[in-house]
């Protein structure tokens, strides 16, 4: 069941929100040679429920981790551990917050040190093709605008959009209805009305769309290996423009 958010469903959210995308931007400020993802998951912890919120990744569905980090051909749900990140890495960061019962949700992907001019080029598309994606979040435009929008812009770059996971609906709930796919033909699916939350998450990969997941049940990677992109934000439905609820103030948009 979709459900319209109320105003004060809203101003939850936003704080929600504004913790979530906080959070996300001390992540990739820790994107840098030496630091290990655990290191990022604990900071980011920290910083949540210093905020008086929860992390909303954390025990999920039994996940491990407050934040999913994501390195270099993991696409997503990558398990924060031991590993120290190395030059040249990308690093795509994904996190989540309740505040009072409601979510927010958002992801970028970073570079630690220096990477090629391909792989930039990757990681800005990625960006670019969310905003191509949310000229259609508005009431009265249908998920599929949204969606086969960011299609057509990441493959008229030369890159695949992963099929086999999508964006979502949320507020009390971290996934709610209705499912917002990076694919897909205009003019088909769930009609946008005014007051709908969506996490619109384009996922990109370099070669080719297949995924699969490693054997901790979790960390899904391109099957070609090739490197992967993420980026996502909690987006509400109005009849104008579009409100982005997690600000994306360092969200690794200069793909640094």
């Amino acid at each position: 069941m979709i459900t319209l958010k109320t105003a004060r469903d809203l101003e939850l959210m936003r704080r929600a929100g504004k913790i979530t995308a906080a959070a996300r931007a001390l992540a990739g400020e820790m994107v840098r040679p030496g630091v290990s993802t655990k290191e990022i998951d604990r900071a980011v912890y920290d910083f949540i429920t210093g905020q008086d919120a929860v992390p909303s990744f954390l025990n999920y569905n039994g996940f491990p981790a407050s934040v999913c980090v994501s390195v270099n051909e993991q696409v997503i749900h990558g398990i924060p551990g031991g590993y120290r990140l190395k030059d040249g890495d990308i690093v795509s960061i994904d996190v989540g917050a309740a505040f009072k019962g409601y979510h927010g949700d958002c992801a970028a992907t970073f570079v630690a040190g220096e990477c090629s001019e391909e792989v930039r080029n990757l990681i800005r598309v990625t960006r670019e093709s969310f905003f191509e994606g949310i000229k259609f979040a508005r009431a009265g435009c249908r998920i599929s605008d949204i969606s086969g929008a960011i299609q057509r812009y990441v493959e008229s770059r030369g890159y695949s959009v992963v099929r086999d996971y999508v964006g979502h609906g949320i507020g009390t709930k971290m996934h709610e209805e209705p499912e917002v796919p990076n694919f897909g033909t205009p003019g088909h699916g769930q009609r946008l009305l005014a007051g709908m939350t969506l996490a619109i998450e384009p996922m990109v990969n370099m070669g080719a769309a297949a995924v699969r997941v490693l054997g901790d049940g979790w960390t899904v990677v391109t099957a070609d290996g090739k490197p992967s992109a993420h980026y996502e934000n909690t987006v509400l439905i109005t009849n104008g423009e579009p409100e982005i609820l997690t600000p994306i103030d360092g969200d690794g948009g200069d793909a640094r």
